[in-house]
């Protein structure tokens, strides 16, 4: 526990303790807030005169709990709290800055709702700060992505309805698994009824979500995150197969999870997996790429990686 606290940040942080775990005793209740039994004894007292109810029970199984119907105080912040609380939202939301954005508002009454000596900062560092939108992002509709939210909650299979990046839309039933935040994206980790597969959906592309009577258990020790990253690059329409000369070592940092698997192969190695755009993986991905490369498999692929090399090559030609 911090020992930079002040008294009345301890006894609301006892009373956290308190609703959670429920007949902590006097030793247990100093340990979690870092001080002596004499003073966790003295914040309970603190906590009685304020009218808040702490029942206290001798014997082996006593301790003290809050009294029925207890009405909890606001949320109170310390400053480095709150300064972490905008630099998170600046740093997830850049357009936080705004009190007309969604995030922004929130904020905002967040930080007018503190106490003047704790909130001054964090609203000095709402207005002079700045954050620089990831290119990569894409923000979901709150309301698409609360839906999803609750049906992973419930256990309930899913009806979405899903645009790709190249305009295609089609329905979907779908387990749905987690909700992952990658570098700006969020995505649905789910299992396709249809593919009796698992699949990777950017949320910002769900145009609705139905919630369906089928419930459905998810797999065992499943990791949301390692399971995104394993299937962000497959799955898609057209495949793609690219072999770079340069260690496998040297070439992972510069591979993004949607791009495919990367696999050593010889002193080199050889990047698998799919897209739904082609022209997108060539210009944007593989451009980006500093080593040399060969693409060894997927038409698609190869026909966007030719027609991305003419237009260089054009450029580069002599002028009349």
């Amino acid at each position: 526990m911090p020992t930079d606290l002040s008294p009345t940040a301890r006894a609301l942080r006892a009373i956290e303790i308190l609703q959670t775990r429920p007949g902590a005793t006097a030793g247990e209740l100093a340990a979690w807030l870092g001080v002596t039994e004499r003073a966790a004894r003295r914040y309970v007292a603190i906590l009685r005169e304020a009218g808040i109810p702490v029942e206290s029970a001798r014997g082996p199984y006593g301790g003290y709990r809050l009294g029925r119907g207890t009405r909890l105080p606001p949320v109170v912040f310390t400053e480095p709290e709150a300064l972490g609380l905008v630099m998170a939202a600046l740093d997830g939301q850049p357009a936080a800055a705004d009190v007309n954005d969604l995030v922004g508002s929130a904020l905002d009454k967040v930080i007018r709702a503190l106490p003047e000596s704790v909130g001054r900062q964090a609203a000095t560092l709402r207005e002079h700060a700045s954050a620089a939108p990831d290119r990569y992002s894409a923000r979901p509709d709150p309301a698409t992505t609360s839906a999803l939210v609750a049906a992973i909650a419930a256990r309930r299979s899913v009806l979405v309805t899903y645009r790709s990046e190249s305009g295609n839309e089609w329905e979907a039933e779908v387990d749905p698994w987690a909700v992952v935040v990658r570098y700006g994206r969020w995505y649905l980790l789910c299992h396709s009824h249809h593919a009796d597969a698992i699949r990777t959906y950017r949320v910002d592309r769900v145009r609705a979500v139905q919630q369906t009577a089928h419930e459905f258990d998810p797999p065992d020790g499943l990791d949301p995150v390692a399971a995104v990253e394993e299937n962000l690059g497959t799955g898609w329409e057209f495949s793609t197969r690219v072999v770079f000369d340069a260690p496998l070592a040297e070439v992972a940092p510069w591979i993004r999870p949607p791009m495919g698997r990367l696999e050593r192969s010889g002193d080199g190695c050889v990047l698998v997996g799919s897209t739904s755009n082609p022209a997108m993986y060539a210009q944007e991905w593989l451009a980006s790429v500093p080593f040399a490369f060969r693409v060894d498999g997927g038409q698609e692929l190869r026909a966007a990686v030719a027609t991305l090399a003419s237009r260089f090559a054009a450029a580069l030609a002599d002028q009349p």
